[in-house]
Parts: C-alpha cells; structure tokens; sequence
C-alpha cells in the first residue's frame, strides 16, 4: 500500500501481486453483463469458494505484508506522529468508501456504511497499530484467539428469535449483530457481507499477512524465504480445509476456515511470486501489475467512477456494455466469454489513467 520510494523493503513481486490484485477485482466487480457470467467470476452464493472469492482475503494479506515492511523500521520511533498519519490514511479511505456507496444519486436517505473500502480502512487501522505494540508472537495469539471465539459464538449462541444455532443467510449471529447495531442500508437487505462481527476474522486477514512480511525481515536467504512462505501456506490452507467440515468456508461471514484458506493461497502466491521474479529476475509482463499496484486504490476508486460512463449512461437504449455484450452474443459467441471479454476491456481502460499516474511518478497515497 506504500507508494514506490525505492526503499530497500520494497518487493517488486508485492508490488506486481498488489496490482493485479486490483485488475483482478475491477474485472470481477464490473462483468459485461450481470446476467452472464461464469460461476468462478461469481462469489459464492454462500459456502464454498470461487477464485472472486479469494481476491479481497489477497488484498488485505497484501496490506498486513505491507504495514510490515514500511513501519519495521519506526517500532522505536515516537508514535504520536505515526498513530496520527495511520488514522488520517484511515479516515480518507472510509470516506472515499462513502462517497463511492453514494454514487450515481447521492441519496443520503439510502446510505450503506460498509463495503470495500470501509473494511480495508477498518483493518488497516487496527491491524497497523497493533503492529506498533505488539510482537509477532502476540499478533499470532491474537489471530488464533480472534478465530476461535468467533467459531465458537457462531458455532454455540444460538440465532436470537430463531432459538437454535443457524448458518443461514439472514439468520445467524452476524446478520443479527448487524440488524441490531449496523446503521443505514444493509448490502443484502437483513445481513451484510462486510458487517460487524465478520470484520474481526478479516482483520485476522491481514495478521497473516504481517507474519509474512515479518518472515519476509528475517535474516534467512532469498530461497529460504520463497520457501517457508510455500510452506507455510500450504500448511495454513490444509488447516483451513479440515477447519471447513465444521465451520464452512464462507466469505459473507468470513469463517475461521476461511481466513486460513484464503490466506494460505495468498502466501502460496507470494512465496510463488517472490521466487519468479525476486529471487530468478522473472520480470516479463509484470508490468500492469507494477503499475496498477503503484496506485492500486486509486484505481480502484477511478474504477467506480468510470463505470459511470461504461456501464450506466444509457447509449441508444441501453448501455454500452449491455450493447456490446449483444453484439459479441449475436455473431455465435457464448455470451458469458464476451461479458468477459468487456470486463477485461474494462480493465484496460482503467490501465490508461493508472499508467499515465505511474509514467509521471504520481503515487496517490489513499
């Protein structure tokens, strides 16, 4: 989430997962046409998992690696300063979450107070000042005890006025904490994706993410790195699979098994990715990952704002993904292959304003 500033923590391949992190969820968030897409590009109705579904867990691993590596340095630094600049980058990326939910209208009677944005901003917060007191070790117990209680409570309380232990969309302890205590419009109309129970274990999300970036800080060598973070992984994913026959992989509650999963794809891909291109010198095509990761929430938002034109203002009727969809549908192609094929048009198009922020060394620090 730093800006490139070519200090010696820096990680091309953090970089270049980060961006592609992001190209990979404005191709998700924005398909040709919402009535035709593959079920992979789809999240999950509710359990299991999609490759969609592995994207946001990724973003906010890469944010934990990355509070690592740019506040390892200051632990011993006065933190007035530092606890001031982490709430300040937080409350600017709640707010532009704010602004993004009222997009087209600005209909403040219907406001959501959840989202992306506002999980990241959420996270960030915490986990960042969490870092400046505690040692790995306490952020480990902290992820583990975080995970457990929150098996146990969806798992043991039952679903108040159901009178039983439920799972169920719109009726469990999350969505009943959220119905309770959740101001404004809720994503799903009685529950929310992003609420307030399941905001704790993503926060364990980005734990997972600082124990990476630590490990990433020991001094061990470049294959030796590339190797725990495998390893690692691999172990957590395993442990996130067993922990899926009794609390299922979901990511609209954001289950303990689904943490470790998520989490240890993310390290698998890290430790993949640092191995390629860090350690071998593998740079070839990187570079619109490098390149949307320099400003990855910036073009995130630019995302949102753009679709105004390429999705919403009609065009002939209809709007221009909707037309283009048609067109693409109309001369054989399945029509989920050309909303795909606009989704990453879509991309591209978002590649320009990234690129041209990128050639003038503009690094908008959201």
């Amino acid at each position: 989430m730093e800006n490139p500033s070519g200090s010696v923590s820096r990680l091309l391949s953090l970089d270049a997962m980060r961006g592609f992190t992001i190209a990979a969820m404005i191709m998700v968030n924005f398909p040709g046409h919402e009535d035709y897409v593959f079920p992979t590009l789809r999240h999950t109705k509710w359990n299991g998992l999609t490759f969609t579904d592995l994207i946001a867990p990724t973003f906010l691993f890469i944010v934990g690696v990355s509070i690592t590596l740019a506040y390892s340095k200051q632990l011993n630094a006065p933190k007035g300063g530092l606890y001031r600049k982490i709430v300040f980058r937080s409350l600017k990326i709640f707010a532009v979450g704010m602004f993004l939910n009222m997009l087209p209208d600005f209909n403040f009677s219907d406001l959501r107070y959840t989202g992306t944005l506002h999980r990241i901003a959420i996270v960030f917060l915490v986990c960042a000042i969490l870092f400046l007191n505690t040692n790995w070790k306490q952020q480990l117990g902290i992820g583990i005890t975080i995970l457990v209680l929150y098996w146990l409570a969806m798992t043991n309380i039952p679903t108040p006025g159901q009178g039983k232990v439920m799972l169920e969309p719109g009726a469990n302890l999350a969505a009943w904490f959220d119905q309770q205590y959740l101001p404004g419009k809720m994503w799903q109309g009685n529950w929310d994706p992003e609420g307030i129970l399941s905001t704790f274990p993503s926060i364990v999300t980005t734990i997972t993410g600082m124990l990476a970036g630590r490990l990433m800080l020991l001094p061990l060598t470049p294959n030796e790195k590339s190797n725990y973070l495998f390893t690692a992984g691999f172990a957590t994913a395993a442990s996130g699979y067993f922990w899926n026959l009794t609390f299922p992989t979901n990511e609209n509650l954001w289950t303990s098994s689904f943490v470790l999963v998520t989490s240890g794809f993310a390290s698998m891909l890290l430790g993949a990715l640092y191995f390629l291109i860090d350690i071998r010198g593998n740079t070839k095509g990187i570079a619109p990952g490098v390149i949307f990761g320099a400003n990855a929430i910036t073009a995130y938002v630019l995302a949102d704002i753009l679709a105004l034109i390429f999705y919403i203002v009609p065009i002939g009727g209809d709007t221009l993904n909707h037309h283009a969809v048609n067109a693409l549908s109309q001369v054989g192609m399945d029509p989920r292959l050309a909303s795909m094929f606009y989704a990453l048009f879509f991309v591209c198009i978002n590649f320009i304003p990234a690129w041209l922020l990128y050639k003038k060394r503009i690094f908008i620090k959201l």
